[in-house]
């Protein structure tokens, strides 16, 4: 029975190289709405992760998902920016396709130096308490 099925495998790669992919499935190219929902559902996971846990090391990967979600709608929004310049000219409109990118930039540096202070906190904290837990954390009582 395994033969006759391991057997098969070539007949069936030969079958699958010879078919002619679908006109529509040949090239997908994401849209400004394709990002846009990617990025909503980060936000919503970080947010929901927020708002849910008790780990403080989860809360800070949950700030991060929602940084990245901000990311990605400012490059796609410079992105459709970019390609409709020709659009926004002949309206009087100015846009530098920079400024997704530098933004994007300066978000990436601040979470870098949220994550370096919040995992000092965290360990200065796990230190002290013995817990990672925000219920059982005072920051006064040390």
């Amino acid at each position: 029975m395994i033969s006759s099925i391991i057997g098969a495998f070539p007949y069936a790669a030969q079958l699958l190289l010879q078919a002619q992919p679908q006109p529509f499935l040949k090239r997908f190219e994401p849209t400004l709405v394709n990002f846009l929902m990617l990025s909503f559902l980060l936000f919503v996971v970080g947010v929901a992760g927020v708002l849910s846990r008790r780990n403080i090391i989860i809360i800070f990967m949950s700030i991060e998902l929602i940084l990245n979600a901000v990311n990605l709608n400012l490059i796609a929004f410079s992105r459709y920016l970019q390609l409709n310049e020709a659009a926004l000219k002949s309206k009087g409109l100015e846009i530098s396709p920079l400024a997704g990118p530098v933004f994007t930039i300066f978000i990436i540096v601040v979470a870098a130096a949220e994550a370096a202070v919040g995992l000092g906190i965290v360990i200065a904290m796990f230190r002290n308490r013995e817990t990672v837990s925000i219920d059982e954390i005072d920051l006064l009582k040390w």
